[in-house]
């Protein structure tokens, strides 16, 4: 079965490609670093399109059938891979043996869906949100430092185990090394004949309409909502008016998990089925914007476990898109009220990162419920707005009448939007016998595209990346508003897309000139290393002092194109006086007051009610106490 330092994984067909279903079991030996022994196999069998013979097994996940009108080889050529952990040395051998017992030369991209760890150095691990025993810096320093080059063009989105401080240099996106670029907070991108739309972080709905304000040093707080998704960059996504074809989140889009084997899926995670009726399992925001773009695949990662679905849209022009069957349409996506349920033992042999995840998501529905409740008891006259004041505000501030339903941000879909199946596939962490891998031939929605951006004569790189106009233009319309590192700072409010839409249409005349016309829209592959790298063998793996900040020359050369003001650059002596100042003080908690049952993990083992459970931390009072958690788990 290949040497003592193989890692195994199942690399299956694609199950989201329009093909006839069969089963195939593919084994694939990859090099590992030593902490990934011993081998673990995967020998469950999925439904996919095959190139040998069917599995024995008679285990099956029976994924939804596909349309058999797909030739592989029109394809754009994808290896997607779910929570990286700083694994890079494993992923691509793996994807170098899938490409090979597959019959490939290669992919055209890598695609990894979050906690890609970007630990430059041992201070970039100070501030990444993950128990200081186990921080390491895993593969990337090698990247980074150029040692070592990624063999396939990769892309990535921010997860929740981050190091934050550098992916802080490049919100708008940028490369973290050659040959492998982080999406930024939100983006989208072209490659080749595919448009591809990602948005990074994970949901916590007491930080979404919060600004960016996080800026070195950080304290605790800072750590972990800098990869809280914030609304003001899913807004952006949510104005797109154009066919994406693939799209990216870390977490699962709310309620997605219906539009699949949810029956497997409990077998697998006991726990998330309770999150489901309750309407808590996912990100409401990546569901928005999923249900907007509409894209032909979306990938994700972040719950550690291989899930495939199909969501189904009526056409743009059927008439039951109307105001109200949509709005009937989205009460799957809605929040139920929380219920506290017995939950499944956590597994012993797996340590949860995400300690705050689940006391904080209780906090998130209780200060939510609290906002409702004092926003619709014992109103009074002084407090609402006149007649002539909300006259003058946009439409979006108007208030509904009471036969015209609530539709979800980002709805109705624009006419250019036509798309009516989304194929959703999440994947695992990069660990042995985890299914984290998946190789795909995916084409585009629009066939005319692959006329349009055919490949290169060079083989090794047959598409490069692109920057979207109509994504350059709506960063361009909100660049006067964002604000970057003030606490003071509040969102703007949202103006409505009858709003934007002309300013939206002004700066796409101002790109076509300035950057389409002038043959500007390929990524420049300018990476430029700021912090030192990491030495091994001379400098320490850890260290209890954060990064300094640095002016990344990618953000310089993005804002220059633009013309856009340059938020993440400061003088020396700004940076020093900051540094001087400290972290500014954390939020107050309100540990052990009904709403957080103090710092454990999570979930509370088999803790029940309002009794704390039998996690690894302090537990409380609150609604649970500690627990071993099921999310952004690590194996020891």
């Amino acid at each position: 079965m290949g040497t003592p330092r193989s890692l195994l994984i199942l690399a299956s067909r694609c199950p989201l490609q329009r093909c006839r279903t069969a089963s195939v079991l593919a084994i694939v030996g990859a090099k590992a670093p030593s902490h990934l022994n011993p081998i673990i196999a995967a020998t469950k069998p999925l439904h996919c399109r095959t190139l040998s013979t069917t599995s024995n097994s008679k285990t099956r996940i029976e994924w939804p059938p596909m349309e058999d009108n797909t030739l592989e080889a029109d394809g754009v050529r994808i290896a997607v891979e779910g929570c990286g952990h700083g694994t890079l040395d494993a992923i691509y051998a793996s994807v170098a043996e899938s490409c090979k017992r597959r019959g490939w030369d290669g992919v055209d991209l890598v695609i990894i869906g979050g906690d890609f760890q970007a630990a430059r150095n041992a201070a970039d691990l100070s501030v990444m949100s993950v128990p200081p025993k186990y921080r390491a810096l895993g593969d990337f320093p090698a990247y980074y430092s150029g040692d070592k080059t990624a063999p396939y063009l990769t892309i990535f989105i921010h997860g929740n185990h981050e190091a934050s401080s550098y992916l802080w240099e490049l919100y708008y996106g940028g490369w973290v090394a050659p040959n492998i670029y982080y999406l930024g907070a939100a983006n989208v991108l072209r490659f080749g004949p595919l448009r591809i739309a990602g948005m990074s972080g994970i949901w916590k709905g007491f930080d979404y309409n919060k600004p960016h304000h996080e800026r070195l040093p950080f304290n605790q707080d800072d750590v972990k909502s800098f990869y809280h998704v914030r609304e003001i960059d899913v807004r952006k996504l949510l104005l797109l008016r154009e066919q994406v074809d693939v799209g990216l989140s870390h977490d699962w889009p709310r309620a997605i998990e219906k539009h699949g084997n949810s029956k497997a899926l409990w077998k697998m995670k006991p726990d998330f089925e309770q999150e489901s009726l309750d309407g808590r399992l996912g990100n409401p925001a990546a569901a928005y914007v999923m249900d907007r773009l509409r894209p032909a695949y979306w990938f994700s990662a972040h719950l550690h476990c291989k899930y495939a679905a199909i969501k189904a849209y009526e056409a743009p022009n059927s008439t039951e898109t109307s105001t109200a069957a949509q709005a009937a349409k989205q009460t799957e996506t809605a929040s139920a009220p929380a219920a506290v349920s017995v939950e499944a033992a956590a597994n012993p042999d797996e340590i949860d990162l995400d300690m705050e995840d689940e006391n904080e998501q209780l906090l998130d529905i209780s200060e939510n419920a609290t906002t409702v409740a004092s926003s619709t008891s014992n109103p009074t006259p002084g407090g609402g707005v006149s007649d002539e004041l909300r006259a003058q505000l946009p439409a979006s501030f108007a208030k509904p009448t009471p036969d015209q339903p609530k539709l979800n941000p980002g709805q109705p879909v624009p006419p250019g939007i036509t798309n009516t199946t989304t194929r959703f596939l999440a994947l695992d962490k990069a660990l042995p016998g985890r299914k984290f891998l998946q190789l795909c031939s995916l084409l585009p929605v629009d066939p005319a595209h692959m006329a349009a951006f055919p490949p290169s004569s060079d083989t090794k790189q047959r598409y490069r990346l692109q920057y979207d106009p109509e994504w350059l233009a709506i960063t361009r319309v909100f660049s006067p508003v964002l604000t970057i590192g003030d606490r003071t700072a509040r969102t703007p409010p949202d103006l409505g897309e009858e709003e934007y839409r002309p300013m939206i249409d002004a700066e796409r005349t101002w790109v076509e000139e300035n950057v389409v016309r002038r043959g500007k829209l390929d990524v420049p592959e300018n990476f430029a290393i700021t912090a030192e790298p990491h030495r091994p063998g001379v400098d320490p793996e850890t260290v209890d002092y954060q990064p300094d900040e640095y002016t990344n020359p990618q953000t310089v050369a993005f804002c220059e194109l633009l013309s856009l003001p340059n938020l993440w650059d400061s003088s020396p002596e700004e940076r020093a006086e900051r540094k001087a100042k400290g972290p500014a003080p954390p939020e107050p908690r309100r540990d052990g007051d009904g709403f957080r049952g103090g710092r454990g993990g999570g979930r509370g083992g088999r803790g029940r009610g309002d009794r704390g459970g039998r996690g690894r931390g302090r537990g409380g009072s609150g609604w649970r106490g500690g627990g071993g958690g099921h999310r952004g788990g690590w194996n020891r």
